[in-house]
């Protein structure tokens, strides 16, 4: 484990690595036949940046304008569909969602599939602007009620899906996905404690990786020059590094690299320190709030208690708070929650939570 800068990143990459395993593994959720409601592909410029956005459009044929919901994905390079170990969970909610009388716009990030822009130099604050753009476009839909649009954020889209409701009047309401409500910062400790007790891992050895991560991000906040927060970070990896056999070291220092990049960029110095709670303290319309009980990466222990009191005292009345039993972070149905799970369950989101969403979202939109 000494070899791991964080638990999540490695197991993510051993996920990727154990799915491309399963010769064609089933999906059953993804839409295969004619569909009942119309697709259309779009684009539109960001409000912030030099990039273009695309997207696919999915609108219910109706003689009205129809409320809308703008889906905004996790933290990676992700595309329209939240594609991840061979799901694509923003393809099945748009589906389900529009097959109940919704448009549903779903985007690539910038960068990344066929929007234009940087996505290296991106922090979620630009992500969340990007997103604004989105409400801006779907308002000028005539297919589209504009004063029914409405955000569904999962991951680090649950935390931008505030950011954006307290900018602008015309989100009408939001649904917060497996959304943290403490800093980064937070979220890693715990994400490190319970992806290694899942894995049972000792107890001292957890110690020490959760003492060599908190060294690795005192250097990220306190140095502000990427290049000398590199060189620090590299004499501490040198160090941890000195522990391991020599030929284990040479592969665990290219696997440490380039985990130290990531952890030195712009996006995750932002995600660190910054705090949910200040967008959330003031939010006035409806939310749902969802989180999957064996989530290791977002802890509803963690974050759930919180953003109900938050809630509760910004004087939000129309907030409701749900913690499905076996769900993990993806709201699959699962046995542990671990990240190995992700790509071999064949399940993209338990059937209960669209079915929880949609009726949700009915009643808030129902005029």
């Amino acid at each position: 484990m000494i070899k791991q800068l964080f638990t999540v990143f490695s197991l993510i990459a051993a996920a990727d690595e154990l799915f491309e395993k399963v010769s064609e593994p089933l999906r059953p959720q993804e839409p295969k036949s004619a569909l009942s409601y119309d697709v259309e592909e779009v684009r539109y410029s960001s409000l912030t940046a030099d990039a273009t956005l695309a997207g696919t459009l999915t609108l219910p044929r109706s003689e009205k304008p129809s409320p809308a919901v703008l889906l905004i994905a996790g933290s990676g390079r992700i595309d329209r569909d939240e594609t991840v170990f061979g799901h694509k969970p923003f393809w099945v909610l748009a589906d389900h969602l529009t097959k109940q009388g919704f448009a549903v716009l779903r985007v690539d990030k910038r960068g990344v599939g066929q929007s234009t822009g940087n996505y290296d130099v991106a922090t979620t604050e630009d992500f969340a602007a990007d997103a604004l753009s989105g409400v801006e476009y779907l308002k000028t839909r005539k297919e589209v009620d504009a004063k029914q649009i409405g955000l569904i954020g999962h991951s680090e889209g649950g935390l931008i899906a505030p950011m954006i409701a307290i900018k602008s009047n015309d989100v009408a309401f939001i649904v917060l996905m497996a959304a943290p409500c403490v800093t980064g910062e937070a979220i890693l400790y715990a994400q490190e404690a319970l992806i290694s007790r899942g894995m049972e891992i000792a107890e001292e050895q957890i110690s020490h990786q959760l003492d060599f991560q908190s060294q690795v991000l005192s250097v990220i906040k306190k140095e502000s020059d990427l290049e000398k927060a590199e060189k620090l970070i590299g004499e501490i990896i040198t160090k941890q590094l000195a522990n391991l056999p020599k030929e284990e070291q040479q592969a665990s220092a290219d696997a440490m690299e380039a985990q130290m990049k990531r952890c030195n960029s712009r996006w995750f110095r932002y995600y660190l320190t910054y705090d949910p709670t200040v967008s959330l303290k003031h939010l006035k319309i409806p939310v749902l709030v969802m989180g999957g009980q064996l989530d290791s990466q977002v802890s509803p222990k963690q974050n759930l208690p919180v953003i109900a009191k938050i809630l509760e005292e910004a004087g939000n009345r129309n907030y409701r708070i749900i913690e499905f039993p076996k769900l993990n972070h993806f709201f699959q149905t699962c046995e542990t929650g671990s990240i190995l799970e992700y790509g071999i369950i064949e399940e993209t989101i338990a059937p209960v939570v669209l079915e929880t969403l949609s009726n949700w979202i009915f009643e808030t939109t129902a005029h």
